[in-house]
C-alpha cells in the first residue's frame, strides 16, 4: 500500500514539473516569437504605393575645378538616408553624367552663364546606399560630357540596379503585382527625353503606357529657374531666351491622358502641388543635393522629402507626408528643424492654385481637399 501511495506521489510530481517546464518554453517562445515581430518591419501591402521623390541632385563634380567630397560621397545622404528608405519608388533628379575623365563639351569659353557637371562614377553607390531605385537623366545637364558621358551613366546606374528614366529609357516595374510605368519629359527633346513642348505626343506617350500598365508616374524637368523662379503660372516659361515650357498645360495635359502622378523638378527651388483629377502634382521639389557647384542661398537651400502614397487600382492621391529639408552651406541636405519648407509650400499653394486646395500641417502631413471640406462643414 505504502509503495502505491508513494508512485502515484512520484507521478503527480512529475507531472507537475512537465506542465511548469512547458508553461515555461511556451513563455520563452511567445516572447522570442514578439521580440522577431517586434524587429521585423511590417509587411507592405497592396493598400497603396508609396513614391518617396526628391529634387535635383549633384554629388559633386570634377570640371572645371574638382568640387567632391573628401570621403568619395559617403556622408552626403547621411542627414537624411533614413526618411528615404520606405518607398516603394524612391526618384530624384540627376543633374550632369556619371563619368571617369570626362570631356565636357556644352559650354563655350566665353560663356558666364553656362555650368557643366562632371561626377566620378563611383559616386553611383551613394546613390544605391541611400535608397535610390529610379533616376531622372532627362534634363539639360546629362549631355554634359555628350553621348559618352549619357552612356558612361546609364552603365553605372544600371550596373547598381537603378532604373534610368528619361525619353525612350521608360521605366516598368512590377509591385506587389502592380505594374507601374515611369516616363521622363524636359524641355529638351533627344532619345533620353521626352519633350514637354509637344503636348499631343506627350499625352500619346502618356495613354501607350496606360494601357500596358496599372500605375502611370510622369516626371518632367521644366519651368524658370532661381530665386524668381517660385511662382507656377499656367503660361510658358522663358529662361535664357529658351522656351521651358508651361508646366502646369503639361501636367494636367498627362494626367487627362492617364497618368496618375506628376513630379515636377528644374527651378531649383520649391514650387506649389495640387491635386487635379485625384492626382498629385508636385511642381517643383527643388534642389535637394548640390555639392559645392549651386547656389543654396535662401530659398534655393530649402528642400523637402515627399512620400505620397497612392491607390494601385485608381491612382488617386491617397494622403502623403513631406519632411522639411534645409541644405548647408556646402548643399549637403539635413532635416530642418525650423520647418521652413512647409510655411513655403503652403503659401505657394495658396497663392498659385485653386479651390479644393490640399494644405501641410505643422508635422508635414498634407490633407486632402475632400477632408478639409468636410472637417470645415463639421465645425
Amino acid at each position: 500500500m505504502g509503495n502505491k501511495r508513494g508512485n502515484e506521489l512520484e507521478h503527480i510530481k512529475r507531472t507537475a514539473v512537465a506542465a511548469v517546464c512547458a508553461l515555461v518554453l511556451t513563455c520563452f517562445a511567445g516572447q522570442v516569437h514578439a521580440q522577431n515581430a517586434a524587429e521585423k518591419p511590417p509587411e507592405k501591402t497592396n493598400t497603396h504605393l508609396t513614391i518617396t521623390a526628391v529634387g535635383d541632385i549633384m554629388m559633386g563634380s570634377t570640371h572645371p575645378v574638382r568640387k567632391t567630397p573628401k570621403d568619395e560621397g559617403q556622408s552626403l545622404f547621411t542627414g537624411v538616408r533614413e526618411k528615404l528608405k520606405d518607398g516603394d519608388i524612391v526618384f530624384g533628379n540627376l543633374e550632369g553624367p556619371l563619368i571617369d575623365n570626362g570631356t565636357p563639351q556644352k559650354c563655350s569659353k566665353e560663356s558666364t552663364r553656362c555650368y557643366e557637371f562632371v561626377t566620378p562614377t563611383s559616386y553611383v553607390n551613394r546613390l544605391k546606399e541611400a535608397g535610390f531605385t529610379v533616376l531622372n537623366v532627362a534634363n539639360n545637364h546629362i549631355y554634359d560630357c555628350g553621348p559618352e558621358g549619357i552612356e558612361s551613366t546609364l552603365s553605372s546606374l544600371k550596373g547598381s540596379g537603378i532604373a534610368a528614366c528619361g525619353g525612350n529609357n521608360e521605366t516598368s516595374l512590377v509591385i506587389r503585382g502592380t505594374k507601374v510605368a515611369i516616363a521622363c519629359f524636359s524641355y529638351r527633346l533627344s532619345d533620353h527625353s521626352y519633350s514637354i513642348l509637344d503636348l499631343d505626343t506627350a499625352g500619346g506617350i502618356v495613354a501607350r503606357l496606360k494601357r500596358e500598365h496599372n500605375i502611370v508616374i510622369v516626371s518632367f524637368h521644366g519651368g524658370a529657374e532661381g530665386k524668381g523662379a517660385t511662382r507656377t503660372l499656367d503660361r510658358e516659361e522663358i529662361f535664357l531666351g529658351e522656351n521651358r515650357g508651361n508646366v502646369v498645360r503639361f501636367a494636367r495635359t498627362v494626367i487627362d491622358s492617364g497618368a496618375d502622378m506628376v513630379i515636377g523638378h528644374g527651378p531649383h527651388v520649391l514650387r506649389a502641388m495640387e491635386v487635379y483629377k485625384g492626382k498629385l502634382i508636385a511642381y517643383s521639389l527643388g534642389n535637394f543635393l548640390t555639392y559645392k557647384m549651386f547656389n543654396v542661398r535662401g530659398v534655393s537651400g530649402i528642400s523637402i522629402i515627399l512620400s505620397a502614397r497612392i491607390d494601385p487600382k485608381t491612382g488617386n492621391f491617397l494622403g502623403g507626408e513631406m519632411v522639411p529639408v534645409k541644405l548647408s552651406a556646402d548643399g549637403v541636405p539635413a532635416i530642418d528643424p525650423k520647418q521652413q519648407a512647409l510655411s513655403i509650400i503652403n503659401s505657394l499653394i495658396a497663392r498659385d492654385t485653386g479651390q479644393p486646395r490640399i494644405a501641410i500641417n505643422e508635422k508635414g502631413i498634407i490633407t486632402l481637399p475632400e477632408k478639409k471640406l468636410a472637417q470645415k462643414e463639421a465645425d
